[in-house]
């Protein structure tokens, strides 16, 4: 991949895909500013250890990618984030989700792919052990909450990266309104240089 254009890796939530609506969002925007080399979106298996084992092969890969986690994928991404000292943007991400399953073991389905599988004590065993303190180093975050979250309450990821650059936004849902208008904020952050997005209505690249 050219050196001069940074990387970015996207992790999508517990039973997401690549297709989900923000990644393809990403993808799109991406391919629009010819820098879709610059990105992968794995995806990630449903076993917590056998997903990061993939993430960090591609960490490998792509040198030091800006890591973009959504729900559970903030989670992973905030683990390696931590371990690597990498650069993460968060999209309602996941706060300790091992302690909430409770009632959820059993059978779950891709919403992408239908493919069927177990949640077992095994999957929450492996998210504890991915679990790590609030992060110190607020330059290396940026968190996006929206308090309308239906799966996840927002003030929690508020609490856990209050020492992080958070933008709360009112309303929303968990798949995060309004993805594609902010897309130049993650650009920025990444790093990509403005002349690839300031002109850009991404909002217009955003095929349902």
């Amino acid at each position: 991949m050219p050196a001069s254009h940074p990387s970015i890796l996207y992790l999508h939530g517990l039973n997401s895909s690549p297709a989900s609506h923000k990644a393809s969002q990403l993808q799109r925007a991406m391919q629009h500013m010819g820098l879709a080399e610059q990105l992968a979106i794995p995806a990630l298996h449903h076993h917590p250890r056998v997903a990061i084992a993939q993430i960090e092969t591609l960490i490998e890969t792509l040198g030091r990618p800006v890591l973009v986690g959504s729900s559970l994928g903030g989670y992973y991404a905030t683990h390696l984030a931590e371990r690597h000292g990498l650069k993460a943007l968060l999209i309602n991400p996941a706060v300790s989700p091992h302690l909430r399953f409770d009632g959820y073991l059993g059978p779950q389905t891709n919403f992408y792919s239908n493919e069927t599988w177990d949640l077992t004590a095994d999957h929450v065993s492996a998210l504890a052990e991915l679990d790590v303190p609030p992060p110190t180093d607020g330059s290396r975050y940026q968190v996006w909450l929206q308090t309308a979250d239906e799966t996840l309450d927002y003030r929690d990821a508020g609490v856990f990266y209050r020492q992080c650059a958070l933008r709360i936004q009112a309303g929303g849902d968990h798949g995060f309104q309004g993805f594609a208008e902010r897309l130049p904020m993650l650009f920025a952050f990444a790093g990509i240089a403005p002349q690839y997005w300031r002109d850009t209505d991404f909002c217009a690249l955003d095929v349902q």
